[in-house]
């Protein structure tokens, strides 16, 4: 057979490769961003009233890669996604409790840390799921529904949470989270549905686009609060790395003790340990003040850092088929 007979894997387009190029890098950009606006924070801070439109471009783009099959997997595979969605808000809020109870911490960035454990899951977190060589379609299925969940879930668990430190008003994050997540992606999927040839000619560009705005709000963010991470950054970073590493390791053995296989082990903990700490920065510059978006700006960098490390550690150790428990179907003689 010459090499003209081999069946070629279609060429990606220019907008699939300046963004998956964006997506190795990005966090670089992210680490480079923040380390920019703590030292130029003027610069930046005019992007703060904008926070919220930014991150609804986000959650149109994601509406927009959302298709029927994506929410097939809701009735196919109703258990790993009810195990993923509620290891998602019940490990990291209990995670942000323990944290904030153990240290004296200022109400405002004790309110943030618990801002960032009750946000849904990260739309980065599908990225880094595919490069692990986890279940990716579990991993957008869980995004999802937390994402479309969170209207209730996050207010009700700031408010158990954070009403000891500060007022919570959880009927206007409702309609904030209401505003800036489920209305863009409803706008999205209703785009994909009517206009399908327009979201195919500019599909390829979204993950590129969702770079460049979470560079923004992160610069935004962290100029707002760049003051208070001279001050005691060093003491958020420590809460958010304990935060982050919590969420993953506990993510994984909630995966584990469930009996997931491996692939659906790593969508879960990808998803419970990324946050959507955009829209937790968001919510805290709405509802609180801009200290408390500090846990969340820290957030962003440092679990696009830990995910891809993890990232490339299990891309080198594809899982094995349909390996539940630690017990493969090989194995077992299945």
């Amino acid at each position: 057979m010459s090499n003209d007979d081999v069946p070629q894997p279609p060429a990606q387009s220019r907008g699939a490769r300046v963004s998956r190029i964006a997506g190795t890098w990005f966090p670089v950009i992210v680490l480079a961003a923040g380390a920019v606006a703590v030292f130029v924070p003027g610069a930046f801070l005019p992007v703060a009233p904008f926070i919220n439109p930014l991150l609804m471009v986000i959650m149109l783009g994601m509406g927009m890669t959302l298709r029927g099959a994506d929410f097939a997997l809701v009735a196919k595979r109703p258990i790993p996604l009810l195990i993923g969605v509620l290891a998602q808000f019940i490990i990291m809020p209990l995670a942000a409790l323990l944290l904030v109870s153990v240290f004296n911490l200022e109400a405002a960035i004790a309110v943030g840390v618990i801002l960032v454990a009750a946000a849904p899951g990260g739309t980065a977190s599908n990225v880094i799921v595919y490069l692990a060589k986890g279940d990716v379609a579990l991993s957008v299925a869980m995004t999802s529904v937390s994402t479309l969940v969170a209207p209730v879930l996050t207010p009700l668990i700031v408010l158990w949470i954070a009403n000891s430190y500060l007022a919570v008003d959880t009927v206007g994050m409702f309609i904030s989270i209401v505003q800036i997540v489920i209305i863009p992606i409803i706008v999205g999927v209703l785009t994909r549905r009517l206009l399908p040839g327009l979201v195919d000619r500019i599909i390829d560009w979204l993950p590129l686009v969702s770079v460049l705005v979470i560079t923004l709000v992160i610069l935004a963010v962290v100029a707002g609060s760049a003051e208070t991470i001279l001050t005691s950054g060093l003491i958020v970073a420590g809460l958010v790395v304990a935060l982050n590493g919590l969420g993953l390791l506990l993510g994984y053995v909630a995966a584990r003790l469930a009996g997931l296989d491996e692939a659906a082990r790593r969508a879960v903990t990808f998803e419970v340990g990324m946050q959507n700490s955009g829209l937790a920065a968001g919510l805290a510059r709405t509802h609180f003040t801009p200290e408390a978006a500090l846990p969340a700006a820290l957030f962003s960098v440092w679990h696009n850092v830990t995910g891809a490390m993890l990232a490339s550690y299990w891309s080198r150790k594809p899982p094995k088929p349909r390996e539940v428990a630690g017990v493969s179907e090989e194995r077992s003689g299945r």
